[in-house]
C-alpha cells in the first residue's frame, strides 16, 4: 500500500465544492468541507470518525460551507485553521448559532506537533485574509513523507492581503503538491491594470447614468471592491454613494475587527479614516436600508452578497442598471441571456433569469471585470518548480482547465501529474529517484502532404471529438514555427488570433478589433446587431466606437 494516497468526496469542479480525503500512512487529513451534504461522507462514516483533523484553508463556502455540519456529525474530529479563518468562517452561517470554538487557531509558519508522528505548517496563501496553505510531515520509521496543500492562492498583493511569500516555500521538496488550477493555463495582467480597467468601466457606466450592481461572495472581492472605490483616483471626491448590502457589509465589520492581521499599508489607512464607513469622505459608502433597496434617486453602485435575489433592484429603480460579473461567470451569462437551462445550475444567476423583460428593453444589461484573486498559469508552475515535489495533484477549477496544466510539457517532463476525481481514489508511489510519468494525453499521428504551394495536414477523429476541439474549429486557424530541426504547430483559438492581431497590427480604421465594445472575441454593445455574437477582427457595425491607442489591454488581449 502508498504511503501518501488521497480520495476526492469532492474535487472543486464547476460549483462543486472542494473536499478530500488524505492518507499518510496510517494517518487520515480531511482538506477542506465545501461539500453542500455530508452524504459521501456518512457513507464511509467509520473512516472519516478515524480521521486525526479537518484543515480548513480559508473561509470560502466553496471549501468551509460544510464544516459546521462536519463537526456536528464527527465531533470527535479537531478542526484546525489559521486564526483569521477560525474568526471568519461563522460568516458561513450568518443568523445561526455557530459555536465560538469551532475551528482551532495554528499560528503562522511554526511547525505543531499534531500526533508523535504527524505534524503541520502553515504559510499565508494570499488569495483571502487568513488563507493558508499547508505542509503535513509523516514521520514513518523508515522516511518523512510530506505533502503540501495549497487551497486557494494568489502571488500577487492584493487590496487587502499579500501575497504567498514564495520565497519560505523554496526548496520545501513535498512528496506530493495538491494544487488548486482554477486559472488552468490562462495568463492575467497585472493586478493593478486589472483594477484601473474595472475602475474605468465603473467610471464610465456611471457618467452614462447607469447604476452598477457587483454581485459578490461574502469576504473577499466584495471588500476588495469598496477599498478600491474609497482609494481609486478616478472615484476620490466623485459625489456617488456605494452601497454595500447586509451580507457583505457582515464581511466588512469582521474585518475591522481582525485589523492587526492585515498588511501594514491596510492598518495605516485605517489610522486616518475609517476603512470602510466613513460619511465625511467621497464617494459615500453606506449599508443598504432596511427596506433593502438603495435610497437614492441618482446612479449609485450595489456591492450585494451573489446568492441572494437581487432581481428587485434592477426593477424598482428610475436608473438603467449595468450587472457585472467576474469574467469566470462569461459562458453562463452568455447562456442566461440566450435564455438555455445552463445557468440553473449556478445559485449566482438563478435571479437573473427573471430579469427577461429588464434585458430585453435593456434596461439591465449585463457584462464581466476581471479580479481574480488566484494565481495565473505563470503563478502555478512557479510555486511548482521552486517547491519541486515529486507528484502534483491539481484540484479546484474546471476539468478542461485542469487538463491543460496537466499537458504542460515543462511539467510533464520534471513531475508525476495527476487529476483527481470524486470517488476515484489515487495513489502517489514515492521513490528515492523520479520516475517518468506517462503523458496525461495520448499522442496521435497524421499526416502531412505537401499540396502545390500549401501543406495538408491530416489528423485522426480522435481529435475532433475532444470538446476543446470546438474552441480550435471556431477560427480554424493554426500557427507552425521551427524550432531546432522540428516544426511546432499550435492552433489558435478566438483568445490567441486576436491577441496575435492586437500585437502585430498597426492602429486601424474602425473595426471590431479597434472597437471599445469588444470583449474576449464577442461585441459588448447592447444596440449593435452583433450584440452578444463572437465578432472578427476586420468586422465593423453601426454602433462602432474607438478604443483609445493607449487604452490598457483588455483581457483577451492579455499575455502576461
Amino acid at each position: 500500500m502508498s504511503n501518501l494516497v488521497c480520495f476526492p468526496f469532492g474535487a472543486g469542479h464547476g460549483q462543486e465544492g472542494l473536499c478530500l480525503e488524505l492518507r499518510m500512512g496510517p494517518r487520515r487529513i480531511i482538506l477542506d468541507c465545501g461539500l453542500r451534504d455530508l452524504d459521501a461522507l456518512e457513507a464511509v462514516r467509520d473512516r472519516i470518525e478515524t480521521a486525526d483533523l479537518l484543515f480548513c484553508s480559508h473561509a470560502h463556502s466553496d471549501h468551509a460551507r460544510g464544516i459546521w455540519q462536519f463537526s456536528q456529525r464527527f465531533p470527535q474530529v479537531p478542526i484546525y485553521g489559521s486564526e483569521v479563518t477560525a474568526q471568519l468562517l461563522p460568516l458561513n452561517w450568518l443568523g445561526e448559532d455557530v459555536p465560538p470554538h469551532l475551528c482551532q487557531a495554528l499560528p503562522w509558519q511554526t511547525p505543531i506537533s499534531l500526533a508523535d508522528d504527524l505534524t503541520v505548517q502553515i504559510w499565508p496563501a494570499g488569495h483571502l485574509p487568513g488563507a493558508a496553505c499547508a505542509l503535513f510531515t509523516y514521520h514513518a520509521p523508515q522516511r518523512p513523507y510530506t505533502a503540501f496543500f495549497t487551497g486557494d492562492f494568489f502571488m500577487s498583493n492584493s487590496r487587502l492581503v499579500d501575497g504567498l511569500p514564495l520565497e519560505a516555500l523554496r526548496g520545501l521538496k513535498p512528496d506530493l503538491l495538491i494544487s488548486e488550477g482554477s486559472a488552468g493555463t490562462d495568463r492575467h495582467r497585472h493586478r493593478r491594470q486589472q483594477e484601473n480597467q474595472l475602475a474605468s468601466t465603473l467610471h464610465r457606466l456611471v457618467q452614462q447614468g447607469r447604476s452598477v450592481l457587483l454581485p459578490t461572495p461574502t469576504l473577499g472581492i466584495g471588500q476588495e471592491l469598496v477599498m478600491l472605490l474609497r482609494n481609486h483616483h478616478q472615484f476620490t471626491g466623485q459625489d456617488l454613494t456605494v452601497w454595500v448590502d447586509g451580507t457583505v457589509a457582515a464581511g466588512c465589520d469582521l474585518y475591522l475587527e481582525l485589523m492587526p492581521a492585515f498588511p501594514s499599508s491596510v492598518q495605516n489607512f485605517a489610522r486616518h479614516q475609517p476603512l470602510f464607513w466613513d460619511e465625511r469622505i467621497l464617494p459615500r459608502v453606506r449599508r443598504l436600508g432596511i427596506d433593502g433597496q438603495p435610497e437614492s434617486d441618482s446612479p449609485c453602485i450595489l456591492i450585494a452578497h451573489r446568492e441572494a435575489d437581487l432581481s428587485d433592484h434592477c426593477r424598482h429603480s428610475l436608473q438603467p442598471w449595468t450587472v457585472l460579473l467576474p469574467d469566470s461567470l462569461a459562458a453562463a451569462i452568455a447562456d442566461t441571456v440566450l435564455g438555455t437551462s445552463k445557468a440553473e445550475s449556478s445559485p449566482t444567476l438563478s435571479w437573473l433569469q427573471t430579469l427577461g423583460p429588464e434585458l430585453e428593453s435593456e434596461r439591465v444589461q449585463l457584462d464581466t471585470y476581471q479580479l481574480t484573486t488566484h494565481s495565473d498559469r505563470v503563478g502555478i508552475t512557479q510555486l511548482i518548480h521552486n517547491l519541486r515535489p515529486q507528484h502534483v495533484a491539481f484540484v479546484h477549477g474546471k476539468p478542461t482547465h485542469l487538463a491543460d496544466l496537466a499537458g504542460l510539457e515543462e511539467l510533464q517532463t520534471r513531475y508525476h501529474l495527476h487529476l483527481p476525481s470524486v470517488g476515484n481514489e489515487v495513489e502517489f508511489p514515492i521513490g528515492d529517484r523520479f520516475i517518468q510519468p506517462a503523458a496525461p494525453e495520448p499522442v496521435v499521428e497524421g499526416e502531412i502532404t505537401q499540396v502545390d504551394d500549401s501543406v495538408l495536414l491530416l489528423l485522426p477523429d480522435d481529435i475532433t471529438t475532444d470538446p476543446r476541439w470546438a474552441a480550435l474549429a471556431d477560427t480554424g486557424l493554426v500557427q507552425a514555427r521551427w524550432q531546432g530541426n522540428e516544426l511546432m504547430i499550435k492552433g489558435l483559438n478566438q483568445r490567441d488570433l486576436l491577441r496575435t492581431v492586437a500585437s502585430t497590427t498597426p492602429w486601424q480604421l474602425p473595426s471590431c478589433q479597434t472597437c471599445h465594445y469588444q470583449r474576449e472575441g464577442r461585441c459588448a454593445c447592447s444596440t449593435s446587431p452583433l450584440y452578444n455574437r463572437q465578432v472578427s477582427p476586420e468586422g465593423v457595425c453601426p454602433e462602432f466606437e474607438a478604443r483609445s491607442p493607449n487604452q490598457p489591454a483588455r483581457d483577451d488581449e492579455a499575455t502576461a
